[in-house]
């Protein structure tokens, strides 16, 4: 009689690099190093990063998130997020004499430099993204009278412009890579002379973890992204992984989310986080998958990360001057 097949062995394909980048790093250990020199309550306007356990961890130590800044009383201390603000926030804190700490990623403020170079030049500039996202709002608000936000070809083929040689392109920096640069392929065939940015908008975490999921998804047949709702990059993981050849990815925001139901004739699953997800949420996956079988883990590397960010300006003179450390 011949003996029954082994079952295929149960592995894990995860993918680095994956969760924190540079820029949340920073704005998390903004918020952290505000509470300790200045005390609490901090307030933070709109959710410093968007990943749900960050924000209830920090509230848990006496940050206080609020959407406007309407919400703060005068003169307390308040951090923007890593999204970025429109100029006009800015002078909303000032009128409320609000000690502002403003943790916007540096790749975000590039865009907003970019944003206001072009408007110099009475440019006409067309910002891929998603409407409403916080990054995108504080963007407009660089340029305000010269934006045109678009989302997709569609748009990118309706968009209307004032002199069709006068006319750039900027986009979110969370975005896919892949559909970004369809989207600016047909602004170019509308476009010829469009203009663009001096180097990829789209920043280098969103890029190489698309790569990374991109990496393991062919050999998935379940990829499961780690990352709030809310945050783009960790949507655009989802979309990237299916498109690359996943049998079906989910996100979650902790393995308290995931349906054991997905489980159901899958040997491996792969497992990356967005750019504002603490290792520790993986590590979770990781033991909820282990328990039921998942215990060949392998680890996929695409890319290394070494850039690092120092903390915003402001905060590191306060840091010095209550002989702090400031890195």
């Amino acid at each position: 009689m011949t003996a029954p097949a082994p079952a295929p062995a149960k592995r894990v394909l995860v993918a680095a690099p994956r969760g924190y980048c540079a820029g949340v790093d920073r704005a998390v250990q903004t918020v952290e190093r505000s509470l300790e020199l200045y005390g609490a309550p901090v307030y933070v306007r709109k959710q410093i990063v968007h990943n749900a356990h960050v924000v209830r961890t920090l509230e848990e130590r006496g940050a206080v998130f609020v959407d406007e800044t309407d919400e703060v009383p005068e003169g307390a201390t308040v951090v923007f997020s890593a999204h970025g603000v429109a100029p006009t926030v800015h002078e909303e804190a000032r009128a409320r004499s609000l000690k502002t700490i403003d943790a916007t990623c540096p790749l975000v403020t590039k865009v907003h430099n970019e944003a206001r170079r072009f408007a110099a030049d009475d440019v006409d500039i067309v910002l891929i993204g998603h409407e409403g996202h916080e990054e995108v709002v504080g963007t407009q608000g660089q340029a305000p009278a010269h934006m045109h936000l678009v989302d997709g070809i569609d748009e990118a083929a309706a968009v209307q412009v004032r002199d069709p040689a006068k006319v750039a392109y900027l986009s979110q920096t969370t975005l896919s890579v892949d559909e970004t640069n369809v989207t600016v392929a047909a602004l170019r065939e509308r476009f010829p002379l469009l203009q663009g940015p001096p180097s990829a908008d789209i920043c280098y975490a969103t890029q190489n973890r698309q790569v990374a999921v991109k990496e393991i998804a062919a050999e998935s047949d379940l990829v499961i992204v780690v990352g709030s709702r809310n945050s783009s990059n960790s949507v655009r993981l989802v979309e990237v992984a299916l498109d690359a050849g996943a049998g079906a990815s989910y996100l979650v925001d902790h393995a308290g989310e995931i349906d054991p139901s997905w489980l159901q004739g899958v040997t491996t699953v792969g497992l990356t986080s967005g750019a504002s997800v603490p290792e520790i949420l993986v590590r979770d996956v990781r033991d909820w998958l282990a328990h039921r079988g998942y215990t060949d883990v392998q680890e996929v590397t695409a890319a290394e990360e070494h850039l690092l960010f120092a903390l915003p300006p402001e905060l590191r003179r306060d840091l010095r001057a209550a002989g702090l450390p400031d890195a």
